[in-house]
This record gives structure tokens, sequence and C-alpha cells, in this order.
């Protein structure tokens, strides 16, 4: 296993597929890729970097991208790296997933992160720049049947969806997903623009009103986020809190090394000079050794964002 300067230990990594996307989200970090990269990685090279990385400890992957689920090859990517993990899982906006989830499913992917931001009609849209709520909720429940768990991601933006957070959970509930409450994140120079002003809302006291009204909490060694066991109408909802801006224990506790869809290595979402060549040293017919090198470097350059 490899372990970065500050002793903790690379476990996953999280693989953007694409910067390309058929959402137009206004508040998108594009996986903190701030370019626009269109040379994509092949599937025989996400597969010889799984391996590689599976080598190392690394038997966990998630899928970003943009939106993994267009491109015409996700099955066969998703086929060539399940036999190196124990966890595969994707991100996904959920436009595709009530033709996708069963394939998926049965090409090797475990679980489903998918972005669920409001459920009503007008604020999705707003959001998401789509009409498609009905289309993703119709996903939902077909995701639930085949992969386990699901998870709804939702980002919460002041003004906007912060008065949904306890429909969702009833919602959540409902169709037996786990909700994932997700503070909107921004680098240091972004906290003071007029743009996080107006949206961030912080998590603190719904994390307090979820700690009053749990039945159970624990706590994921991932970040030491709690994950809260809420009682309601239909059942016991999960929820689990994603509270990383200012948060030096959420930071203290990242295991994840980030792969950008061009085909570099990145060690924190919200920096942007951490950036790593690997793809070229690949394409030049470099050695796994060599690779293994350049992925040792970035590890090494790994450092938490706030502290």
């Amino acid at each position: 296993m490899l372990y970065d300067r500050f002793g903790r230990p690379v476990t996953n990594l999280r693989i953007s597929l694409t910067q390309e996307c058929n959402f137009h989200c206004f508040f998108c970090h594009r996986e903190g890729q701030r370019f626009n990269a269109r040379d994509e990685m092949r599937p025989e090279e996400i597969e010889r970097l799984v391996r590689i990385a599976s080598r190392l400890g690394i038997r966990k992957v998630k899928l970003t991208g943009g939106e993994p689920t267009i491109r015409e090859d996700i099955l066969e990517i998703v086929k060539r790296i399940k036999p190196y993990l124990i966890d595969l899982s994707m991100t996904t906006n959920g436009s595709r997933l009530k033709e996708l989830a069963k394939p998926l499913a049965k090409a090797g992917l475990d679980r489903v992160n998918v972005s669920l931001h409001s459920l009503r009609r007008d604020v999705y849209r707003k959001i998401t720049g789509v009409d498609m709520l009905e289309t993703v909720l119709e996903g939902i429940e077909e995701a639930v049947k085949y992969l386990s768990p699901v998870k709804l991601n939702m980002t919460i933006m002041k003004g906007l969806n912060d008065g949904e957070i306890w429909d969702m959970v009833e919602f959540s509930a409902r169709t037996g997903a786990i909700l994932q409450l997700i503070e909107l994140e921004a680098p240091r120079e972004m906290t003071e623009t007029a743009f996080f002003r107006k949206y961030f809302y912080p998590l603190k006291p719904v994390e307090r009103e979820l700690e009053e009204r749990a039945v159970e909490t624990r706590e994921r060694r991932m970040h030491r986020r709690k994950k809260y066991f809420i009682p309601t109408d239909y059942g016991i909802a999960e929820v689990e809190v994603v509270r990383a801006m200012h948060n030096t224990v959420f930071c203290a506790n990242c295991t994840r090394l980030r792969i950008t869809s061009n085909g570099m290595f990145k060690t924190c979402l919200l920096r942007n000079n951490d950036l790593i060549d690997f793809i070229t040293a690949m394409r030049n017919g470099a050695s796994d050794g060599e690779i293994v090198e350049i992925f040792k470097k970035a590890v090494l350059m790994r450092e938490p964002y706030w502290r």
C-alpha cells in the first residue's frame, strides 16, 4: 500500500472518463479539471492503470465525468477493470440509468451514486439546465434493482434546495437509497466570491438536527464522515454528510487519488497545480515499473488542503 508524506494511505482511485456532459449544472466543479480535455484515455489504458494500481494495494475505483455513461464504451471499461477490483462504483447524473443499470451491473459495476439535487421539477431544471427529473427518478428506480447501494448525491445550495433536505430524507427511505448531503465546495480563492456567498449552505446545523433525530450514528473510515439512521414514515433512512469546507478532519482522512480524463494524476479536487502526466509515458512505451514510479511521485505530492 502507498502512503503519502502525512501518513495517509491511498486506497482508492477516482477516475474521470470524460469532461463531456449532457447536463449543464451551474455549480459543477468538473472534478477539479479546469481545462477542456478532449483527449480521453482509451479503455485499454484505463485497464492498464487499474491493473498497476491493484498491485499497489488500490482495489477500489469510482468512475466519474463529466457524465461517464455518455461514453459509448462505458460497458467495455467496466468489464475490463472489474477483475482487478473489490469495489467498482460510478457517479452519474442518472440520465441513462433506466437503460444501463442492468447492463452495468452485469458488466461488473457494484454500486452507483446518482446526483439528485431536487425533487421539484422547476428547481431541478434551474440547477441542471435540463428538464429530465422524471427520467432520472425512473433511472433510480431501475438502479436499486441491480446495484447496491444506490446513493443519492444532493449538493445543498442556499435559496435553491435547502428547504428540501427532509423531503429528500423521506424519498431516500422510500426508494431504499442512501442519501448524501454535500456542502458546496470551492478553493480558498473562491470563498469570498459573490457566487459562493450566495449559494453556500453550511451543513453543521443540519448535522446537529440529524444527530438529534437519529436512532443510530456510525462513522465511516474515509473522511471520518458520519452516517445517521433517521426514522421516517417509510422506514429508516440512511443519511451521510459530506462536509469538506474548512474541515481538517475530512482532509486528514482522505484516501483518494484522482485521475483526469486525459491521463493525469491529480492529488486534490481543490488544487490546480498538482497534475502529473502519466499517459504520455504510457503511450511512449513506458514499462509498468516506470508507471509505478510516476504513481509514487503523485502520492508523495498529496497534502491535506485544509490543515
